[in-house]
């Protein structure tokens, strides 16, 4: 996976503005447990991860290296909202690992992301400035106005589309090195503007908005949802069944960030509509509202990190938003999904893959890691 660099946007003009009424079918979207309980849960779960860590490597067990980042993403955020750094030790040295193991950058598709995540709940700037390193490597990769309108990138072997639906193509960002590969993919989001709240530097900030009206134009579908990819070269598209959760997560903390750096409204509506529509979306959730993505508890697949990666996704904008309807609506949802884990998925403090349940038989790497972001966002978000 390339990596987090600016959000996108996409498909449609945004349409109608959505209910951010939360479902009156949703299963248990709420919580009575304390906050000391919840901190307690989420830390008993990030401790039986740990069991699966080579401290060697930076790895786990059982999962990939792009998984393995999103792991470490869940303690430092942890640690953030409970103002503790009972996780630092692990996630910093481990961060630091990775980054001296693996030097290119498509490593650190969500390595990046990771150590911004702990930057700020640690303060270390070594992690910043591995972000930024990250960035500048995936800068080429992004198209430029002017790489749009002449059809070609130095990166690329092939001719470049330079608009797609009349649209252009500046903005996309390429998913992977390879000169011949065309995939401009909507995951890569979210660092640009990060960045730019942290730096102040318009650099990332025109990243961001660069790629956000990208996604804006391209990559939405009438729905609201984020679509996942869109070819370079002649525009084609992945299948519109492809609808996945992390691609509208990454998109929403993105938006929600960038909101805070321009203060433009355009992006704060766009994530309402955008936020509204995936906490809704059938093609990945049940009408109780659990999450049925990524639920295989024989084998890892990637959707299975997928559905961790939007609730953080919603975590996020759940911290940057004072919109009552909004807060409401993501505590709901969130708590949706950590009863089911607690009362369906759960096996002492181990988690299944599927949130519907049942409970897991024996323990799983990747079960356990989809379910570290929904322990630590109810900790954040009640």
């Amino acid at each position: 996976m390339l990596l987090e660099i600016v959000p996108l946007i996409a498909l449609c003009a945004v349409a109608v503005a959505q209910s951010l009424s939360p479902d009156p079918n949703w299963r248990d979207p709420s919580t009575t447990r304390t906050k000391s309980e919840r901190i307690t849960i989420a830390q008993n779960a990030i401790n039986t991860m740990l069991q699966q860590l080579d401290s060697s490597t930076a790895q786990f067990n059982g999962i990939g290296y792009w998984q393995a980042a999103n792991a470490f993403s869940a303690m430092a955020i942890q640690d953030q909202l409970t103002k503790s750094t009972t996780n630092k030790a692990v996630v910093v040295q481990n961060l630091k690992l990775a980054f001296q193991l693996w030097k290119t950058y498509d490593q650190f598709g969500w390595w990046a992301t990771a150590a911004f995540y702990a930057y700020q709940a640690y303060g270390d700037t070594q992690l910043l400035n591995n972000s930024i390193a990250v960035w500048n490597s995936v800068t080429p990769y992004v198209i430029t106005q002017q790489q749009a309108s002449a059809g070609r990138t130095p990166v690329k072997s092939f001719a470049l589309a330079g608009s797609c639906d009349d649209a252009t193509m500046a903005g996309g960002v390429f998913w992977r090195p390879t000169t011949d590969d065309t995939s401009i993919n909507s995951i890569t989001t979210g660092l640009s503007s990060y960045l730019a709240q942290t730096t102040q530097d318009s650099k990332y900030t025109n990243a961001a908005i660069l790629s956000a009206t990208w996604i804006k134009a391209h990559n939405i579908n009438s729905n609201n949802i984020v679509l996942d990819t869109e070819s370079g070269a002649d525009c084609s598209r992945s299948p519109a069944s492809w609808l996945f959760t992390y691609n509208s997560g990454k998109f929403i903390e993105g938006l929600s960030v960038l909101t805070t750096v321009t203060n433009d409204d355009q992006w704060n509506q766009l994530m309402l509509n955008v936020t509204a529509a995936a906490v809704k979306n059938t093609a990945w959730q049940g009408t109780n509202g659990i999450i049925t993505e990524g639920s295989d508890n024989n084998a890892n697949n990637d959707g299975i990190g997928f559905k961790a990666i939007f609730i953080r996704g919603l975590l996020q904008a759940y911290r940057k938003s004072s919109n009552q309807a909004l807060l409401t609506l993501l505590r709901d949802y969130t708590d949706v999904q950590y009863n089911a884990l607690l009362d369906l998925a759960s096996n002492g403090t181990s988690y299944s893959a599927s949130w519907p349940g049942p409970p897991p038989t024996a323990f799983t790497s990747w079960g356990q890691l989809a379910a570290l972001d929904v322990l630590t966002a109810a900790v954040g978000v009640n």
